[in-house]
């Protein structure tokens, strides 16, 4: 690996400042700015050959103005001072002509954070495109080389980093870099003239923390071997298990039902169930921004605000909302930490490392105490209604027959209400912290079988 970092918060911090000075010359009463420097570099084979070499590079800035109670929001990928500055004249004459918010604004000063812990969130190993053709080259050929692949598609090895500046006009000013290593791979399985494909990714902040291509491809090639054969299944009410690779799913719709704007809308299944029990009382679920290494983890929010670990769901008991500042005062709350800031628009909430703790049964122990049912290992277009919790998602796995795999299915549908079924979930023990909002293999029970 031979590429050095291409980026840097430094660079940054000078477009900030002139956005935030011209603002304040055009006659806004706050600002804030946010800068962004990504770069990313991929390269994908086919049949030994290779495929694509994608290497970008890019430099954004977005500007939120208040006029009053009135704010706007600009962003553009030209950092030249005279692109700065109209900039800045455009997005304050946008907000003299923006309606009223009563509830926007920056961030109170005693939310801000002081002093903005280290995460661990940056590798600084380099890499190249020779190197990162290697390790497609690897993750094809381990996918190949299990029996009855036929084929490997998208196999694929990335790296990226990246640098984020913010800065508003009270003062604040911090930044922080992040990297990102990624190795996938789709394999399609052949048998007496079917055909089925499954696949295997990982990511990781740090190289060093990334499965080998070897053992990825030969997940992506078994997977897809496992599934030759599929049936449908016939239709009916039946226990379902999530597979820990689709399960954080069920608890990304939590959050989403939780979120500070779908509450102030009324647009949520839980809109009416803070502080009472949504979950089995002996379950937990958290969101941690201060993991170190972590998909989610950050050291502020995008308001600036301080975050900190807390209990999404304690005992069973819903315990808070997820919430921006503009979320919390329409609500009558304090910022919980969760504002998420795009380059061109207000700040939107989103959670961090949210996950649901680990059971104390083995995935095979829940076969067990399932006894016959369906485990699911792959979903397709989830459909949910907001308003109800009503579930609906297309999936492929394996039927349970006895506590055990007897055979795989496809073309299914499964169908329940997420109220109905977060109160019978119990979960195993094989929890892995590989993305921003996980969970271990869960158990679920009654939902609707639409097969055959």
């Amino acid at each position: 690996m031979t590429q050095n970092s291409p980026v840097n918060i430094k660079a940054l911090a000078p477009s900030l400042e002139r956005l935030l000075s011209r603002a304040k010359h055009y006659g806004a009463s706050g600002a804030d700015a946010i800068a962004t420097h990504g770069f990313s570099l991929s390269v994908s084979v086919r049949d030994g050959d290779l495929e694509d070499v994608d290497n970008s590079e890019g430099r954004d800035v977005g500007l939120r103005v208040f006029v009053g109670q009135r704010q706007a929001c600009v962003s553009s990928s030209d950092l030249s001072e005279t692109s700065l500055d109209q900039l800045a004249e455009r997005c304050v004459a946008m907000a003299r002509l923006a309606p009223i918010d009563p509830y926007c604004g920056l961030a109170p000063e005693d939310h801000i954070v002081k002093k903005p812990p280290d995460l661990d969130l940056f590798d600084t190993s380099p890499s190249s495109p020779e190197f990162l053709k290697d390790r497609a080259h690897a993750l094809e050929g381990a996918a190949m080389g299990v029996k009855n692949v036929r084929q490997a598609e998208g196999a694929s090895a990335s790296w990226a980093q990246s640098a984020i500046c913010f800065k508003t006009s009270e003062g604040f000013s911090d930044g922080w870099l992040s990297s990102r290593h990624g190795l996938s791979v789709s394999a399609i399985a052949e048998k007496d003239g079917f055909m089925e494909r499954d696949s295997d990714y990982d990511g990781t902040r740090w190289f060093d923390d990334l499965k080998t291509p070897e053992k990825i491809g030969q997940i992506a090639g078994k997977r897809a071997v496992n599934r030759l054969g599929s049936q449908q299944l016939t239709s009916g009410v039946l226990p379902v298990i999530f597979d820990r690779r689709v399960s954080g799913g069920l608890i990304a719709a939590l959050i989403g039902a939780i979120s500070g704007p779908a509450i102030t809308r009324g647009l949520s299944f839980l809109k009416d169930d803070l502080g009472t029990v949504i979950l089995p009382k002996t379950l937990n679920i958290i969101d941690d921004p201060h993991i170190l290494r972590g998909h989610g983890s950050r050291p502020w929010d995008g308001e600036g605000v301080g975050v900190k670990k807390r209990h999404l769901v304690e005992n069973g008991v819903l315990k808070t909302w997820l919430l921006n500042t503009a979320s919390a005062r329409q609500l009558g709350l304090a910022t919980t930490g969760h504002a998420s800031r795009g380059i061109g628009s207000p700040p939107g909430v989103s959670a961090t490392n949210s996950y649901l703790e680990a059971g104390s049964q083995t995935p095979q122990e829940l076969m067990a105490l399932m006894g016959n049912g369906l485990w699911v290992s792959e979903m397709f277009g989830p459909s949910l209604n907001s308003n109800t919790g009503d579930y609906s998602v297309g999936v492929a796995g394996f039927k349970i027959e006895n506590g055990e795999r007897a055979y795989p299915v496809s073309e299914i549908t499964i169908a329940g209400n997420l109220r109905d079924m977060y109160k019978t979930i119990i979960p195993a023990n094989d929890l892995i912290f590989d993305g921003a909002i996980v969970a271990p293999t869960v158990l679920t029970q009654g939902l609707t079988i639409a097969g055959l």
